[in-house]
């Protein structure tokens, strides 16, 4: 499926470019991972590669080593983010799901109490 609305890079355009104030959570030499700044959840992480890369699937011009370093800091914003909250969740999106061409990752955690989880989720894992 193909669609002629032209899709921004929000990430490159405002966040990496400094046109937008993000507040980072952890920083390397090539990933970012920063408060989202339209939060979804009470607590909101994108991670991204500081170069341009169209997706999970298409990782257009990037060294494939890239992919290893965003998802070990989406793994350490993860492990954060349950530490302290007690659950998360971390997602990618493609294609008409994806609302800026730029890779990125969602790592959230939805508010919920523990109790509110262990009700929806079970015990099978206590």
């Amino acid at each position: 499926m193909t669609t002629d609305v032209a899709v921004s890079d929000f990430y490159c355009n405002q966040a990496l470019s400094g046109r937008v104030e993000i507040q980072p959570v952890v920083e390397t030499e090539r990933v970012l991972a920063f408060h989202h700044t339209n939060p979804s959840y009470p607590v909101h992480v994108v991670v991204i590669p500081k170069e341009h890369v169209p997706s999970l699937a298409d990782l257009g011009d990037a060294d494939p080593s890239l992919l290893h370093e965003v998802v070990a800091v989406v793994q350490e914003v993860a492990a954060m983010v349950e530490k302290e909250h007690g659950s998360c969740s971390v997602n990618t999106n493609l294609g008409l799901y994806q609302g800026s061409r730029h890779m990125h990752w969602h790592v959230f955690h939805r508010g919920e109490s523990e109790s509110e989880i262990l009700d929806m989720y079970g015990h099978h894992d206590r």
